[in-house]
């Protein structure tokens, strides 16, 4: 169903979203509202329970709100701040029809595969990885290359095409490729997917997979805070619509031109 369907006051699980976090911002709730830049899923599950007694006993639809976070963050939502967080959502909520009744947050469960010994002990040893600031949640055998590690192979796809792309390049002018290197800004520290240098200025290339999804808000959000620092351009790559190698090189091709013009 069309835009033109929807009730003026229906809201999309991503509209809610966005707007609980700028309510928080407009309340004063700062804090609160700037750990849902620090949250990697947003899920908003129906529930359904029964209240009442016999036969005056009625089914009563609500929902509740799972914010997943990585495991070195979770100590950052303070119950306090969840409180906060949860008034927003259940102030949206009423606003839209829709009985929000719990915020919640918990643990990103690790992505593992039949080597999850292998990776468990770099995790154990800190991983090994050159280019992080953080700790990843690195896919078995994940991409590495030039010493650089990636999160997954979308991630080392573009660093290929990017590399090409150095080599046609002038020595004297030429880009700088920094994968996943942390970036601080103020309240935070973000680990942008691609750090990219060229002719003085600075750019970030964001690789958006699946797990993006109902995360609009919050990378748009981030997205500013990368330019109030000083980076020229920051430009997002949906894996779901460059599926070929030509996709991703107009992409990076488009991304240098303009960060260089």
């Amino acid at each position: 169903m069309g835009d033109e369907g929807r009730s003026p006051n229906e809201l999309t699980d991503d509209e809610v979203i966005g707007a609980a976090s700028v309510l928080m911002a407009q309340r004063g709730d700062r804090q609160a509202a700037a750990l849902m830049l620090d949250v990697t899923n947003i899920h908003i599950e129906k529930r359904s329970t029964d209240q009442g007694w016999g036969e005056f006993t009625n089914i009563v639809e609500s929902q509740e709100v799972i914010l997943e976070v990585e495991p070195h963050l979770m100590p950052r939502f303070e119950r306090h701040l969840l409180n906060q967080i949860e008034s927003a959502f259940v102030t949206v909520g009423h606003g839209c029809g829709r009985n929000i009744y719990e915020v919640t947050a918990r643990e990103v469960i690790p992505r593992v595969g039949p080597n999850w010994r292998e990776q468990l002990a770099r995790e154990l040893k800190g991983g090994h990885q050159t280019n992080h600031a953080r700790k990843v949640r690195l896919e078995p055998r994940h991409p590495a290359e030039d010493g650089l590690h990636f999160t997954n192979e979308w991630e080392h796809r573009v660093y290929q095409v990017l590399k090409e792309q150095q080599a046609l390049l002038p020595d004297n002018d030429t880009i700088g490729v920094m994968p996943l290197g942390a970036l601080r800004v103020p309240g935070h520290t973000f680990e942008p997917d691609f750090l990219i240098t060229y002719r003085g200025r600075v750019g970030v290339i964001e690789i958006d997979g699946p797990h993006h999804k109902g995360r609009a808000s919050a990378d748009r959000s981030r997205d500013r805070l990368f330019k109030h620092a000083g980076v020229r351009d920051v430009d997002r790559l949906c894996v779901e619509d460059s599926t070929t190698k030509e996709e991703v090189e107009k992409f990076v091709t488009d991304f240098l031109k303009h960060l260089g013009s």
